[in-house]
């Protein structure tokens, strides 16, 4: 049964739906404004209790369950699925220290590979509030034409691939919007159907109700994931002194299979040699994890304090 949030929400819809009929007018104004006040509901409904740490990539393993897999990038001495679980371990240990009563899940921790679909399951299961997804970032090679010699007088040219190093430093990325299908799906799925109390797939994608929360936590999610970037981003660029790229969209599984609000880090570029350095040593990944855990203090303090007003 759903639960007396929703019944209360439904009730008032289907009322003010059977007086429109009944009237013969239907007002957008009317339905705009139950939008607005379940907005408010849902966005007055904020607790941090469980953040999802997801390392990115890894080895897959022999007789692996079907799935999408990466083994992620190379540097010149390391691996990103190597870093990534370092990072990833170092954070968890962090935010439940650092962080009161919020607890830190990890979607790995070996270096077997888990598939994207099982890292959203993961993330879904263990009804994360945040979803932190730990990368390397690498440049692909450059394609570039070099002279090799003279032919009848003319120069003979052929094309040769050259490692590109020149990136340099992070990178946060949110859910492209290209993806929002797949957003809406994970919501209804997970986030809705835990709200009414029934298995998402039981629900009725057509029931209003439905819609109108589905989208209102899409737009609470976004604002969240943005918000959660940009945080990382600063402490970044302005306590530790390194370069960021800032925020940018891109069709990430993870991140749009898993209902709640969900950033992926990339701390570096693994392929450069200044950042592979950075990101093997002891005290660049403890830098980087102290700026995640303060980001997300941060976080917590403005999203707790928004919804309590």
């Amino acid at each position: 049964m759903k639960n007396k949030l929703l019944n209360r929400l439904k009730r008032v819809i289907f009322a003010s739906l059977s007086l429109l009929i009944c009237s013969s007018l239907f007002s957008f104004k009317g339905i705009i404004a139950k939008k607005n006040n379940l907005n408010d509901t849902i966005t007055n409904s904020f607790k941090l209790r469980t953040v999802i740490i997801d390392a990115g990539h890894g080895v897959k393993p022999e007789n692996a369950p079907p799935g999408h897999y990466s083994r992620g990038a190379n540097g010149s001495f390391s691996n990103e699925r190597n870093v990534t679980l370092a990072i990833a371990l170092k954070l968890q240990q962090a935010i439940e220290k650092d962080v009161n009563g919020v607890k830190a899940v990890l979607t790995r921790t070996t270096e077997e590979d888990v598939s994207f679909e099982r890292r959203a399951e993961i993330a879904n299961q263990n009804k994360g509030n945040l979803f932190i997804s730990i990368h390397c970032n690498s440049l692909p090679d450059r394609v570039v034409r070099e002279r090799v010699g003279t032919k009848r007088g003319k120069a003979v040219y052929r094309s040769a691939r050259v490692a590109d190093r020149s990136g340099k430093g992070a990178l946060m990325l949110v859910y492209g919007l290209h993806r929002s299908r797949e957003e809406q799906n994970a919501i209804k799925n997970n986030q809705i159907g835990e709200d009414a109390g029934l298995d998402g797939e039981g629900l009725d994608p057509n029931d209003p109700l439905v819609i109108i929360l589905t989208d209102a936590y899409m737009r609470k999610f976004r604002k969240q994931s943005v918000k959660m970037a940009n945080l990382i981003s600063d402490e970044i660029v302005h306590t530790d002194g390194r370069r960021s790229e800032g925020l940018r969209e891109q069709g990430i599984y993870v991140l749009c299979h898993s209902a709640m609000p969900s950033v992926l880090v990339e701390t570096g570029y693994i392929n450069n040699p200044d950042d592979e350095e950075y990101l093997n040593s002891d005290a660049g990944q403890t830098e980087i994890v102290n700026s995640i855990v303060r980001a997300i203090l941060k976080y917590r303090s403005q999203i707790e304090q928004s919804t309590a007003n």
